[in-house]
């Protein structure tokens, strides 16, 4: 076992801690038994915990652990600040000794180690996923936050693994879960900790911006029912003019220009997208005058914004007689000023049918205007997607290529905590053991070493734990293996 964290995560090292994760964001419980620890005068026995958890989540059969760099940054900063002292002063009762105050305060983690599991690794119940070691009192007083530096980023890495999988290698996974997140610290860590489990990129800015993740997105419904007609794309000038008092309503003009890709001459954009309209009609079975000519604005203005960044939402009226046509037609006057639009968002409907009628138009355009490009346009979907969603559009067949996933994936519906818990293992070089009637509530008693076997093919057999003075297992030689609750088969 190291600590070097998971290679992936390498460009945000280094960065502060957050201010949140302190020593004093803790049970109080920990303190009330560091204190009759150091009554007792057990504060300088050593002491040996494990962290794991007893069950894979979502009923799975693998975890990825996720959080050690949040952990190590808590080990290097671990000490109580005046204000804490004074907080908790007026916590414990009013005969609790100055001294463990004192004590307290001069407290760091320079006497404790840290052994653990490389982050993103996959791993499975009962191994320890990091030991702690050191005096009794402070590796006591980490327990909390180490559980919960470990158990939600586990849990959410472990999530969006599951929809990797379930997704395909292919498809681009995007995470937009900022709004349905369990607070704003809840939000960020599950925008981390989903880039760690597979996913692409995020809708969070602030993510972006504190971890380097890929920030993607486009315009919300709002954008497209803004618009109702053409007359809404106006100069900004010509609109702050009259504002002003300089121009009245009849001054105020069409915004209808963007320059093409190779040239600084300005082209009605507006009449381009006009012409496109009437000669991709009886291409993709559609008439001009049932669209939403306010969508068809919105998605002008949006092209002109954006030229070489067109992604529409097309599901705001009607997807098919009128988000599809108005896309194609932004489309293909984008193309012929020398862009090329990105694709379109279905948020709504039958997914899987509504991609086979976007795909098909898409081809259809593409031979007849001989735009290779133009059928292999990005269709994403959104629309509270889950787990199953996906193992369902996949059993359909579908013509998605990206999945835009928020709720089900950072608020881990399925479950919605992973159940790590930290046990005491040694005191002093004895083990310690906790029994229960719940089997699988029993500890393993002693430090441990943990090894991944691996076959002759390179395929991993079996994770080992075996105490530290036992001889490490050796390539080529056979070793014997015992589940600790249930023998079940030898190596």
């Amino acid at each position: 076992m190291s600590g070097d964290g998971d290679e992936g995560f390498q460009r945000i090292q280094n960065k502060s801690q957050n201010g949140v994760i302190q020593p004093i964001l803790t049970d109080l419980y920990q303190i009330t038994m560091s204190y009759a620890y150091w009554k007792s005068g057990k504060m300088n026995d050593y002491a040996v915990f494990d962290l794991y958890f007893r069950k894979n989540p979502f009923r799975g059969e693998f975890t990825v652990f996720a959080g050690l760099e949040e952990v190590v940054k808590f080990l290097q900063n671990f000490h109580f600040s005046d204000s804490d002292i004074k907080y908790l002063r007026t916590v414990l009762p009013p005969y609790t000794e100055d001294e463990f105050f004192t004590y307290l305060r001069n407290l760091t983690a320079k006497d404790v180690t840290m052994y653990a599991i490389d982050e993103g690794t996959v791993v499975f119940p009962k191994e320890p996923l990091i030991v702690i070691e050191g005096p009794l009192p402070v590796v006591q007083l980490m327990e909390t936050p180490l559980l919960n530096l470990v158990n939600y980023a586990s849990l959410v890495a472990t999530n969006s693994m599951r929809f990797r999988l379930a997704a395909g290698p292919d498809k681009t996974l995007l995470e937009f879960g900022l709004r349905r997140a369990q607070g704003p610290d809840g939000a960020l860590s599950a925008s981390r900790y989903c880039y760690l489990g597979g996913f692409d990129g995020t809708s969070n800015v602030l993510a972006g911006k504190l971890y380097g993740i890929p920030v993607k997105g486009t315009h919300a419904h709002a954008f497209v029912t803004s618009y109702t007609a053409l007359e809404d794309l106006q100069y900004q000038d010509e609109v702050e003019a009259y504002i002003d008092g300089r121009l009245n309503n009849q001054e105020i003009y069409l915004q209808k220009s963007l320059k093409p890709s190779n040239s600084q001459e300005d082209v009605d954009f507006v009449a381009v997208c006009l012409k496109w309209q009437k000669k991709i009609a009886p291409v993709i079975d559609f008439l001009p005058d049932q669209v939403s000519v306010g969508e068809l604005a919105a998605f002008i203005s949006y092209a002109q914004a954006f030229p070489n960044g067109f992604l529409a939402l097309i599901d705001t009226y009607d997807v098919i007689r009128s988000g599809l046509a108005n896309f194609c037609t932004v489309a293909l006057a984008l193309a012929e000023l020398g862009y090329r639009a990105i694709g379109i968002r279905l948020d709504s409907g039958d997914l899987s049918y509504l991609s086979h009628i976007v795909r098909d138009s898409f081809r259809k355009i593409s031979r007849k205007f001989e735009i290779p490009w133009f059928e292999n346009l990005t269709i994403v979907a959104s629309n509270d997607i889950n787990e199953d969603t996906i193992h369902s559009l996949n059993q359909q067949g579908h013509e998605i290529n990206s999945f835009g996933i928020g709720t089900h994936l950072v608020t881990c519906q399925k479950q919605p905590a992973l159940g790590c818990v930290y046990k005491l293992v040694e005191v002093n070089s004895k083990a310690r053991i906790k029994l229960s009637e719940d089997v699988e509530k029993v500890t393993i008693p002693g430090k441990k070493l943990v090894y991944r076997l691996f076959g002759h093919d390179g395929n991993a057999l079996v994770d080992l734990m075996q105490q530290p003075l036992e001889e490490a297992p050796k390539v080529g030689t056979r070793v014997l293996c015992r589940h600790p609750f249930q023998v079940r088969f030898t190596l």
